[in-house]
C-alpha cells in the first residue's frame, strides 16, 4: 500500500537538481517509484552492481546515462559515493541534466568535504507521515508508535520500530565505524531518547552514559547527520525576562524515540502523553515549514526563571502545546508572559479541548482545527 505523500518532488525538480535527505524508512524511494518512474533513470547505490561499477570508475556515470536518457536522473544514496558528486556538478554544468540525489546520511558528504554542488542543487526533506498524509489517523496510535511508514502500516509495529533500532546500529553506525564504542553510544541513544524535548543538559547525559561531554557533542551530531533528531535552539528576543542559551534535541520520530526510551505505552492524562504530544506538533510544524519551503526557523523560548512557550516560528507565531482537554488560565502563563515582550504576532495554545475561542490575545484551538490551518495556510503567512 502506498500512501500519497506531501512532498511534491516533481515540482522541484522542474526548478533545479535537488538532494532529498532523510532518516531510513522514511519512503524516499518509495515516493520515486510512484512518483517519477516514467520519467526518471533510476541509479541505486544500494545495488551491488552499480556501485562496483560506479565506485570503480566514476567517470561511468555519464555513459550509464546516455544508453537510457530520461527527463531526471536519480541517484539513491549518494552518501556511499561521495565523489561522485563530481561528476554529477561537471554534468549539470556540461549536459543542463536534472538530478535528484537522495542520502539517509550526509556525515560522509560533511566529513569528507566533497562538492556539494556550489548552489547548483537545492535540499529538501522527507519526514515521517503527516496527519493529512494518513487516513483514519488515531493520535494515540501515532504518539505511540509514531509515522514510519513501514511501522504505520504493520501489525506488529513494536517489532518492527525494534528491527528499525538494530537496522541503524548495525548499518549506520557499526557498518561505518562512526563510534569507537558501540554499547557507550545505545546507552547514549536510550537517555537522548529519554530526554527528547527537554532542554539539554550535556553534562548530566554525559555523566550516565560514561562518556565525556566532549564524546557525548559527537554522538548528538552524529543523530543529526543521520536524520534521527533536530535540535531546537532558544528564542533571545526576550528583554524583559531573560531567556535561557541552551537548546533542546528532538527525535524524529515519536515511535522511534519511544522504542528507544523503551517506553512500551503512553497512558492518556499521563506525562509521557503530554511530552509525546508536544513532540508530535514538532514534527507537524517541522514538515510544514519544511514541504511549503518557507526558510523560517522554529524555536522555543524558556526564561531563567520558568516561564516558556514550546515553539515560535520566526519572530512572529508563537504555540503552546496542551494535552488538556479543558483549558483554563493556569494553562496560559507562557503565552502571557511573551506578549509582554511585545514581539510576537500571533498566539496560539492548541489542546484537546473541543471549544474554539480567543482570550487575552491568545487563539485556543483544539489541535486538529490548529493543525487544518496550518497546512491550509491560515497560521503562517
Amino acid at each position: 500500500m502506498y500512501l500519497k505523500r506531501l512532498l511534491d518532488i516533481k515540482q522541484l525538480l522542474t526548478k533545479k537538481s535537488h538532494f532529498l535527505f532523510g532518516p531510513r524508512a522514511t519512503g524516499k524511494s518509495s515516493l520515486i517509484r510512484h512518483e517519477l518512474s516514467h520519467e526518471a533513470l533510476i541509479i541505486d547505490l544500494l545495488h551491488s552492481e552499480q556501485y562496483l561499477r560506479l565506485l570503480d570508475n566514476p567517470s561511468q556515470l555519464e555513459a550509464m546515462i546516455a544508453v537510457n536518457p530520461k527527463p531526471y536522473i536519480v541517484i539513491d544514496e549518494i552518501q556511499r559515493i561521495p565523489v561522485l558528486l563530481n561528476e554529477v556538478h561537471r554534468l549539470i554544468e556540461d549536459k543542463q541534466w536534472r538530478f535528484l540525489l537522495t542520502g539517509s546520511s550526509a556525515r560522509q558528504l560533511k566529513h569528507q568535504g566533497v562538492n556539494l554542488l556550489a548552489g547548483r542543487a537545492r535540499q529538501a526533506a522527507l519526514f515521517p507521515l503527516t496527519y493529512h498524509e494518513l487516513p483514519n489517523f488515531n493520535l494515540q496510535h501515532y504518539l505511540q508508535y509514531g509515522g514510519l511508514p513501514m511501522v504505520t502500516l504493520s501489525e506488529e509495529p513494536q517489532e518492527d520500530l525494534e528491527a528499525y533500532v538494530h537496522t541503524y546500529l548495525e548499518e549506520e553506525i557499526k557498518a561505518e565505524a562512526l563510534v569507537q564504542k558501540l554499547p557507550s553510544f545505545s546507552r547514549f541513544l536510550q537517555l537522548s531518547a529519554i530526554t527528547s524535548g527537554s532542554t539539554l543538559n550535556y553534562s548530566a547525559i554525559a555523566s550516565d552514559a560514561g562518556v565525556s561531554s566532549v564524546t557525548l557533542r559527537e554522538y548528538y551530531q552524529i543523530l543529526e547527520d543521520t536524520f534521527l533528531g533536530f535540535t531546537l535552539v532558544p528564542w533571545q528576543h526576550s528583554l524583559k525576562r531573560k531567556a535561557i542559551a541552551t537548546a533542546r534535541f528532538y527525535y524524529f520520530d515519536t515511535g522511534v524515540k519511544n522504542r528507544l526510551a523503551k517506553i512500551d505505552l503512553i497512558p492518556e492524562a499521563s506525562d509521557l502523553f503530554e511530552q509525546a504530544f508536544e513532540h508530535f506538533i514538532a514534527m507537524e510544524l517541522r514538515a510544514y515549514l519544511s514541504y511549503t519551503r518557507k526558510n523560517i526557523p522554529l524555536f522555543f523560548w524558556r526564561t531563567q526563571d520558568g516561564y516558556e512557550v514550546d515553539f515560535i516560528i520566526g519572530d512572529k507565531i508563537a504555540i503552546e502545546v496542551k494535552a488538556a482537554k479543558k483549558i483554563s488560565r493556569k494553562h496560559l502563563k507562557g503565552l502571557t508572559e511573551l506578549i509582554q515582550e511585545n514581539k510576537i504576532e500571533k498566539y496560539y495554545l492548541i489542546s484537546q479541548d473541543p471549544i474554539a475561542r480567543k482570550e487575552d490575545g491568545i487563539t485556543i484551538l483544539p489541535w486538529e482545527t490548529f493543525i487544518k490551518q496550518l497546512w491550509d495556510g491560515n497560521v503562517v503567512q
